[in-house]
């Protein structure tokens, strides 16, 4: 039998030997024995219980499979989600979107509780759960194209009790004819190209129209842009995740779009990359 230490050490060895970050070991041992890290620390000398269990989880992550989907959970914005493979795994850059948004909703809007928010692609409801439970929000809507990311969705929803509302649909059709406060979407960004050479634990694991959006990255962005100006109101606020390198490009479809209607902001992110764009219409 192993120790608490002994499994800690193999894992992280072996995860190394394979290409895989050691410190998934921690995350996974963490996971297996239901501890934060102190009471992990403080286990160490005991025998570790179910050793099999975690040794298979460990081989399946040198396998390449993400340690979310392993577990099928993440933290994010302070609470936790289901996730699997139809969906994207929340990426903590994406509670910076979340942040800008809570802030600015609450200088632009003289009772934020109220507005009517959209949050366009999902995905796990992350970012629709994060407004709608910060902001005490009962006017959220969820829209995914996908049918198994909205069962997800629904499914935090219901564990997280936020009060959202969720579409089957493409875009902002699921919305046409109604006036949105907020839209905020982290759409599909990646590039074709991009696509071929990503690390094989998103490319093989997280889904394809998760994560590409068209030939050059920019085709959902283009389609909100184009579809934004019917929905949103005056004034209202629109919210982007974007990849490196194309912050400048989507403030200027933005731009072109509202004309002198939109004050659009370019922001960096806490590793300095500008990874968000934000619109507020006049």
């Amino acid at each position: 039998m192993k120790t608490v230490f002994e499994a800690l050490k193999w894992a992280s060895s072996f995860l190394e030997k394979h290409g895989r970050e050691a410190s998934a070991a921690e995350w996974l041992i963490k996971h297996e024995l239901s501890v934060t890290r102190t009471e992990l620390l403080l286990r160490m000398q005991d025998e570790m219980p179910d050793y099999e269990s975690f040794e298979a989880k460990i081989q399946q992550h040198a396998s390449g499979i993400p340690v979310q989907h392993i577990v099928e959970k993440e933290e994010f914005y302070g609470r936790t989600y289901r996730v699997n493979h139809h969906v994207l795994v929340p990426r903590p850059e994406t509670e910076e979107l979340v942040e800008g948004i809570l802030s600015r909703a609450k200088e632009l809007f003289p009772d934020p509780t109220k507005a009517t928010i959209a949050d366009i692609g999902t995905g796990s409801g992350a970012i629709a759960i994060s407004l709608a439970l910060e902001l005490q929000n009962r006017e959220v809507t969820a829209v995914d194209i996908s049918e198994d990311a909205l069962a997800i969705a629904k499914e935090n929803a219901r564990q997280l009790e936020a009060p959202i509302s969720f579409l089957h649909g493409d875009l902002l059709q699921p919305l046409a004819g109604r006036k949105l406060d907020i839209v905020v979407s982290n759409p599909p960004y990646i590039s074709e190209e991009e696509y071929a050479t990503l690390d094989p634990l998103v490319r093989d694991h997280e889904p394809i129209q998760a994560l590409v959006g068209g030939e050059d990255g920019y085709e959902l962005y283009r389609r909100l842009a184009e579809g934004l100006p019917k929905l949103i109101s005056s004034p209202g606020l629109i919210g982007f995740e974007v990849g490196e390198k194309q912050a400048r490009t989507v403030a200027t479809m933005l731009e072109s779009s509202f004309g002198k209607d939109i004050e659009v902001e370019v922001v960096k992110d806490i590793s300095g990359k500008e990874r968000m764009v934000f619109g507020v219409v006049k």
